[in-house]
């Protein structure tokens, strides 16, 4: 029987240093390059820091401290069986800028990771200097769309009703991550078919296989599924109802088939301070490594406005 991968797997080699980090009460695995003001990047599902490698060092160039993070559960982190609610899960980031020893932060999320920037903006917003999110909708609107649009994001989203089953974890990792695997490539653009793209996949699967990565992954879907009737979940609604007070750009590629765009777009409703949309024609799920330089050049817009 082979062994499952470790968390070496994760500490791949480059122009960042890797560190680990106490906040909120457990450890984070971090990598970091450059100087200057903080830009926090939070990755996605099923991901590790590594989806930022593109964008790490062009801010470290430009002027900034880029940091890149393996969220709780995730690669070299902690992975305790319990705290994947979105306030624990946004209580983390807000402990990892004081952690960092700054006061707040631009933070840069995707996919899952953009959710919790929702969050965090939300329930944190002194921590939030300036919002990017990428193919993320705001939490509510993404309820509205799993709810009214039952053949476009309810389809989309399929694979978080199966999240829901028990041990399925199990199946996630069966034949070497292959349904990981098969859903990075679902959700890609044309950049599925390159050597990069399939370079990348094997390190997501390799990540989701470290135990129990694969649980604690699934566990932050589950808590919004389990919380929806419960006192948590109607306060959770409650607090992500009020506005967004830190300017944000959302940028999401058009050929998004696990997010859908027209899901996306309706995000800019809950954001009280400047807002802009950009739709990436001919990207899919993942623009950060689709067309990175767009991305790092919108970034880099952005925060320097």
């Amino acid at each position: 029987m082979v062994a499952p991968p470790d968390e070496s797997c994760v500490l791949v080699d480059g122009p960042w240093t890797h560190r680990f980090v106490g906040a909120n009460g457990s450890r984070f695995h971090v990598v970091e390059a450059g100087a200057g003001p903080l830009v926090l990047f939070l990755h996605g599902f099923p991901e590790t820091w590594y989806g930022w490698r593109h964008q790490l060092p062009a801010l470290a160039d430009a002027g900034y401290r880029a940091v890149a993070v393996d969220l709780r559960g995730y690669g070299a982190s902690d992975k305790p069986p319990r705290g994947y609610d979105g306030y624990t899960m946004s209580a983390d980031v807000d402990g990892l800028i004081r952690a960092l020893g700054e006061r707040d932060a631009v933070l840069v999320g995707h996919d899952l990771g953009g959710l919790l920037a929702w969050m965090t903006a939300a329930f944190h917003p002194p921590r939030v200097r300036r919002l990017v999110v990428l193919d993320a909708a705001h939490p509510l609107r993404l309820r509205t769309g799993l709810f009214s649009d039952p053949r476009g994001q309810l389809s989309a989203s399929r694979h978080l009703l199966k999240f829901q089953v028990p041990r399925y974890e199990h199946v996630l990792t069966r034949d070497d991550a292959a349904i990981a695997g098969e859903l990075l490539a679902d959700w890609a653009g044309p950049w599925r078919t390159s050597a990069e793209f399939a370079e990348y996949a094997r390190h997501c699967r390799d990540a989701i296989q470290i135990p129990p990565a694969a649980f604690c992954a699934l566990e932050a879907y589950r808590w919004v599924f389990r919380g929806a009737l419960r006192p948590s979940g109607r306060r959770f609604v409650k607090l992500m109802q009020q506005p967004i007070t830190s300017p944000t750009l959302q940028l999401h590629g058009g050929d998004d088939t696990g997010m859908l765009p027209r899901t996306a777009q309706g995000s800019g409703r809950y954001v009280a301070a400047r807002y802009e949309w950009r739709l990436v024609d001919r990207v899919g799920h993942f623009p950060q490594q689709e067309v990175p330089d767009l991305v790092t050049g919108e970034i880099l817009r952005w925060i320097k406005e």
